[in-house]
């Protein structure tokens, strides 16, 4: 075994917690007020939505919600059909409930193609919301920076380790800047994994022995190939069974549960892993597995077994467990939170829709002038995931440094449409990380 690594860049992992136990009392605390700090006379706050799919769609109504005086102005996507829908789904005046309050896109600010964030950042916006499938986060995240726009960046930021020092990078100039920037974890928004945080920092269940984390789930959308569709149009349609899209689903699902660990546990040392496809094995279903499981080893000989996979007719479980000397918490993403043990415990508090709670606190944090980054936060977390892929896709072991410092580049160095070759499957035992 070797020697412990530190949690976060100058802390051991108790500093950590801590830490991690003050910010989340601070948190807690202001929680009740957050949504009354600005009222209607707050300055506008313009935004665009890069990204118009459904998760684009809701973070964007989310955000007209979160905050009074919110503006969506511009929409950008790379097809026509997906921003329309967007459009529709927010401002159609026969939608139930009426167009949303503060929608105000216009035709001459709906931007379509791969270059289509371009034209938005320049459109007058002053927040962003990047939505589009992850492999992109990196380009569009750099572009907002430099050009001075506050961003949110849906989870995952990146899908691979290039990527992820590239988001990094862009996060520290986001912060020279005062701009800022948060990622689409809810649940470090919601109340309820806030006060269970703490109370396992505040040693409730003792010290941390183990932990479990899971994002079982069943079979998602897919989109067959249809006649005309070069190999950029089916992939980008298609976009979650593709590793160079996606990271896979371990990277763009599985993240929430491995960033509530590192929330709690800091960074992972090395992980071991395997996965494949058993159930999602059609030509549809691209590249990607259908499970994996990862024994992750963080500071202090800590080991937490995490699993996911997306199988239909199967048993849900999404969420996570950490085992104690004198209990376990358990938090579930759609249920409970509580503590089994010497210290019995069970979370009544107030219960929030933590999407709209992340947009609410992303705009305080704007206007009271004590922007959020989040960059280097959620960059880790998904290079916490990417490594538990890259151990299941070699079969061997992989160190965090060695994800951290790979070569690894997925993406494209250009976008159009035409032909691009799929990789295939790694298989374990064959593919080396490079």
């Amino acid at each position: 075994m070797s020697k412990s690594r530190k949690a976060t860049s100058g802390q051991t992992r108790r500093e950590f917690l801590k830490t991690g136990a003050a910010a989340a009392a601070t948190a807690l605390a202001g929680f009740s007020v957050v949504r009354n700090a600005w009222g209607q006379n707050a300055d506008p706050i313009r935004i665009g939505l890069v990204g118009c799919g459904g998760r684009g769609t809701g973070a964007a109504e989310n955000c007209l919600k979160g905050a009074p005086n919110i503006h969506l102005v511009a929409l950008a996507d790379l097809y026509r059909e997906h921003l329309e829908k967007c459009r529709k789904d927010l401002g159609d005046p026969n939608r139930e409930g009426g167009p949303l309050k503060g929608f105000e896109v216009t035709d001459d600010r709906c931007f379509v193609g791969f270059d289509s964030y371009k034209q938005l950042i320049g459109s007058g916006v002053d927040l962003v919301l990047l939505a589009t499938p992850p492999a992109f986060r990196p380009i569009h995240f750099a572009a907002c920076v430099q050009a001075g726009k506050h961003v949110f960046a849906e989870k995952p930021v990146a899908v691979d380790p290039t990527g992820v020092r590239q988001f990094i990078e862009t996060g520290e100039l986001a912060k020279k800047k005062g701009l800022a920037v948060l990622a689409g974890t809810q649940r470090r928004h919601d109340p309820a994994f806030i006060e269970t945080v703490k109370r396992i920092a505040d040693g409730q269940i003792g010290g941390i022995t183990a932990g479990r984390c899971y994002y079982n789930t069943g079979f998602l959308w897919k989109y067959e190939r249809e006649p005309g569709w070069s190999d950029m149009e089916w992939q980008t349609r298609n976009w979650y069974y593709f590793t160079w899209l996606s990271g896979d689903h371990i990277v763009e699902q599985h993240i929430h549960d491995l960033d509530n660990v590192n929330w709690i546990l800091g960074l992972p040392e090395r992980g071991l892993g395997v996965g494949g496809r058993t159930v999602r094995t059609a030509p549809v279903y691209g590249n990607i597995y259908d499970h994996f499981a990862i024994d992750y080893e963080y500071s202090g000989g800590i080991h937490v077994m995490s699993m996911c996979r997306q199988w239909a007719d199967t048993d849900r479980k999404v969420g996570v467990e950490i085992v104690g000397t004198k209990g376990t918490a358990v938090m579930e993403q759609d249920g409970q939170q509580y503590i089994t043990g010497q210290n019995k415990w069970r979370y009544t508090g107030p219960k929030v829709y933590s999407h709209q709670q992340e947009q609410t606190d992303l705009i305080e944090s704007i206007r009271s002038g004590n922007p959020v980054n989040d960059a280097r936060r959620i960059a880790e977390s998904t290079l916490t995931a990417i490594l538990g892929r890259e151990s299941a896709y070699t079969g061997s072991v992989i160190e965090w440094e060695q994800v951290m410092a790979s070569k690894q580049d997925l993406v494209p160095k250009s976008f159009e449409f035409g032909p691009l070759p799929m990789r295939p499957v790694r298989l374990p035992g064959q593919y080396k990380l490079e």
